[in-house]
């Protein structure tokens, strides 16, 4: 996390930034659903659409953010540099999360840390020299059921092997990402032998129910 800003070519004060006609657009949708003594509640869902559109939350995201909402700029700084889901710092096209808590660890991540180290020859916290890829190792993506499992940008690709991990990441460099979800042919999050419950097709009347039944 970067708690300290400095300056540099492509993130400083005098880089201008504002949002697109369509993200402006979304901006003030996303103000209005809050009292207007009260907007500075939507900081987080403007970063948020700020670095959509940028690629980064770059400081001038930040003060533009700031100026929007009538806040003070150092009250945006702290939200940008307490959550994580705010990159600092220019990022890859792709942003690949690496989950390495308990449950992905029992289940191996540490591979699937490897086979992409391996693949892309970067390390966590770095970019691919393309700006394709930026590597990021976290905790709980909440996916556990399904673990090992990495996000890459919004969507979450799970029950990952070594191999399936690389095959993934070579559909992306060829302008071709696989689907995202399961990759072991399981729906969600079902078991592997297939479901289990709610296997009827249509619900049951409640009222039809006996006690028994309940």
């Amino acid at each position: 996390m970067i708690s300290v800003h400095r300056e540099t070519e492509q993130d400083n004060r005098n880089t201008p930034f504002e949002f697109s006609k369509q993200n402006l657009v979304r901006a003030e949708e996303i103000i209005a659903k809050y009292p207007p003594q009260y907007k500075k509640g939507a900081c987080m869902p403007l970063l948020d659409l700020g670095q959509r559109q940028l690629g980064f939350t770059s400081i001038s995201v930040m003060n533009y953010v700031a100026k929007m909402l009538d806040m003070p700029p150092m009250r945006v700084y702290e939200v940008a540099t307490f959550y994580t889901m705010y990159n600092r710092k220019p990022m890859g096209k792709y942003n690949i999360q690496v989950c390495t808590t308990t449950p992905c660890q029992l289940c191996n991540s540490d591979s699937i840390m490897e086979a992409i180290q391996s693949h892309l020859k970067i390390k966590p916290g770095q970019t691919t020299p393309n700006k394709l890829f930026t590597l990021h190792e976290v905790e709980c993506l909440g996916a556990c059921v399904n673990a090992p499992m990495i996000a890459i940008n919004d969507d979450f690709y799970e029950d990952l092997t070594a191999a399936k991990t690389v095959e993934i990441l070579k559909s992306f460099e060829a302008g071709k990402p696989l689907p995202y979800g399961p990759v072991s042919g399981r729906k969600d999050c079902e078991p592997f032998s297939g479901p289990k419950v709610l296997l009827s097709k249509e619900p049951n009347d409640i009222r039809s129910l006996t006690r028994a039944d309940l």
